[in-house]
């Protein structure tokens, strides 16, 4: 019962301040409808970066804001981008399209920002062979990633070079997609070209060396820590289902 009471105390609280300060009033309905849940979120998202004014209060206030209303960034974007249609504000918009898997969007908006000073920007470029590639388009993501490359030889990024080998590899062209397989697999901080170099070589009847890249993801999962393990579940997944095959 004391347990109850206080909860019901630390509610009416949560929401006098929500009124009183003038927050989204959603948080009202959040706080009454999941009493923990909805106050944690609350003090996390809303008191916590004040309190502290640190990156790493900020960053959860992002992710949480996401998860509680996943729409909203994209949103205030769209807005943001309709009352100044500035280069900044084009890109913002775009990569929220991409990563709401809006191709379509993403791929005009690209198109109409890369102009004037901009016409070669190599975030536009490789953001606009992104969503071509979400469109199935590979051989126009192949030509915007040939261009980046023409006329940023020194912005190439592993994520970059992989999409490369993936557009490749999708468009047919699978003897230059494993030599772009082949060179990832020396640097790219992560087992996914591994995985899908691994996939072709056993598809081309080279199974010895499919096996040892799978084998050498699954030995270096097993030596790096959770944080590794996590960001790279799929492929250290796979992998390890490949070998126990």
């Amino acid at each position: 019962m004391p347990f109850l009471v206080v909860s019901i105390l630390i509610q009416l609280a949560l929401v006098v301040h929500i009124i009183k300060t003038r927050r989204n009033t959603s948080w009202v309905f959040i706080v009454l409808i999941f009493p923990l849940i909805g106050s944690l979120a609350y003090l996390i998202v809303e008191l916590l970066p004040d309190w502290t004014g640190s990156r790493t209060a900020r960053k959860a206030k992002r992710s949480i804001v996401k998860a509680i209303n996943p729409e909203r960034e994209l949103r205030e974007a769209i807005d943001q981008y309709a009352v100044a249609n500035t280069a900044q504000n084009s890109m913002r918009l775009a990569e929220l399209y991409l990563q709401h898997g809006n191709n379509f969007e993403a791929k005009q908006l690209y198109q109409r920002t890369l102009s004037g000073v901009h016409a070669d920007d190599p975030e536009l470029l490789l953001g606009l062979a992104k969503s071509h590639f979400g469109l199935r388009e590979y051989d126009d993501a192949l030509k915007c990633l040939d261009l980046l490359k023409e006329k940023h030889p020194d912005r190439t990024t592993p994520d970059g070079h992989l999409l490369y080998a993936r557009a490749l590899q999708e468009a047919g062209r699978i003897q230059d997609a494993m030599k772009e397989y082949e060179s990832l697999v020396s640097y790219y901080p992560g087992p996914e070209p591994a995985y899908r170099y691994a996939m072709i070589l056993k598809d081309r009847g080279d199974p010895e060396r499919a096996r040892a890249l799978l084998e050498g993801v699954v030995k270096t999962a097993g030596r790096s820590g959770k944080h590794y393990n996590t960001l790279h579940k799929e492929w250290v997944t796979l992998a390890r289902r490949e070998t126990q095959g």
